[in-house]
């Protein structure tokens, strides 16, 4: 055959394979020298390749199809079983049911505590309660003092305000005393210019001058006296209210303080929050436990159900406790086991695809060992130790 001979047939071939087929698997010797080992050898290679590949994924197929069909022989056993077996295994599943909603709400649950958080007030369980009476006693004592210092301060300002009104009124007094006195000079002056300038008598306004002055001056003492007694006892007491001051700063430093150490201890800002977050560890706490009795209902349940499944033809008694709700409800087995038919049914497409495949490749390989019997041993060799482990 020449070479455009060669070139036209390949051609023509080619055009008998639909470009949109890709499952179909094609085996095309043209072009190919069986004389040339290198071309053999791969040629025949490929094939047994295709052969491997089928097979490694039968191989996959077959598991995952007996699994299948032992899931349903599995659901005609139970559907299968008497009424009183039967009557235990929908006791048991309907009990399994029950837990798993309850444990449902749990992790469902809003607003729940962190684990974080959790772990952290448990490491100070035996402490916390105290911790709240501690704080609140603390808070409590602080408002007090507070209260304390702002009534002593506000006594404070209004002794240090009587205290200027005072010293206004005595420096208004001492004012007065220097205005009688000039009055008093400048009266005198004029009775002595009266007396002798003018020959008068002015004994009388002596007399009255004086006395005026000395009502004056007495009244002033008087009051003077009584004001800076005043002062004195208002200075005094403004000392004592400071000196009480400091001492409840003392105090109220000193409560700061130890309120701080426990806030910082507690980790939280007040007596109010701590309190809030340990009646959500308690709360936390009994439904974690009542989580656990749970979590351990089930494991005992579930051990109950395989171990019952156990006494029937049943070959994978565990995989039904995750399955419980079709043991009770027949509509949910139906659907269980036409997902699975479906299953089957695809999963023994691919295989019977798989096998047609390794099956043309094993024949084209035959056939090739056939038509070039010179070839033959070598290719049957080839064969036996691609099969051979």
């Amino acid at each position: 055959m020449g070479f455009w001979q060669k070139l036209f047939s390949r051609k023509k071939k080619q055009k008998e394979v639909p470009q949109d087929d890709w499952e179909s698997i094609v085996y095309d010797r043209e072009g190919v020298d069986f004389a040339d080992e290198e071309q053999r050898s791969r040629y025949v290679t490929g094939c047994l390749e295709q052969i491997a590949e089928a097979s490694k994924e039968i191989d996959l197929l077959t598991g995952e199809y007996t699994l299948v069909t032992s899931y349903l022989k599995d659901m005609e056993e139970i559907e299968a079983l008497p009424g009183q077996e039967k009557e235990e295994i929908e006791r048991l599943a309907n009990k399994l049911m029950s837990l798993e909603r309850e444990m449902q709400r749990y992790r469902g649950r809003q607003n729940r505590m962190s684990d974080g958080e959790y772990y952290r007030i448990r490491k100070q369980e035996a402490e916390v309660a105290e911790g709240i009476r501690k704080i609140k006693e603390g808070e409590k004592y602080a408002s007090l003092i507070k209260k304390d210092l702002r009534r002593l301060d506000g006594e404070r300002h209004a002794y240090a305000y009587r205290r200027s009104e005072l010293l206004a009124l005595t420096g208004n007094l001492r004012g007065m005393a220097v205005i009688f006195l000039t009055a008093f000079v400048i009266c005198m002056l004029m009775l002595l210019v009266l007396q002798f300038g003018f020959e008068m008598n002015t004994g009388v306004g002596y007399f009255l001058a004086v006395g005026a002055l000395a009502v004056a001056l007495t009244v002033l003492c008087v009051k003077y006296m009584d004001a800076d007694r005043e002062i004195i006892r208002v200075e005094n007491a403004i000392n004592k209210l400071i000196q009480l001051q400091n001492k409840v700063k003392i105090r109220y430093v000193n409560n700061s303080q130890l309120l701080d150490y426990l806030y910082m201890k507690y980790d939280t800002d007040s007596g109010d929050r701590l309190e809030k977050r340990w009646n959500e560890y308690q709360q936390e706490k009994e439904e974690r436990k009542q989580y656990a009795e749970a979590e351990a209902k089930t494991e005992y349940y579930q051990k109950m159900l395989v171990e019952q499944l156990s006494h029937f033809h049943v070959s994978d008694p565990g995989r039904w406790t995750h399955q419980v709700n079709a043991l009770i409800d027949r509509r949910e087995m139906v659907e269980i086991r036409h997902s699975l038919i479906l299953r089957r049914q695809a999963l023994r497409k691919q295989m019977d695809y798989n096998n047609g495949v390794a099956e043309a490749a094993r024949k084209e390989v035959m056939d090739v060992a056939e038509k070039h019997p010179d070839y033959a041993k070598e290719i049957l060799d080839m064969v036996e130790r691609y099969e051979t482990p």
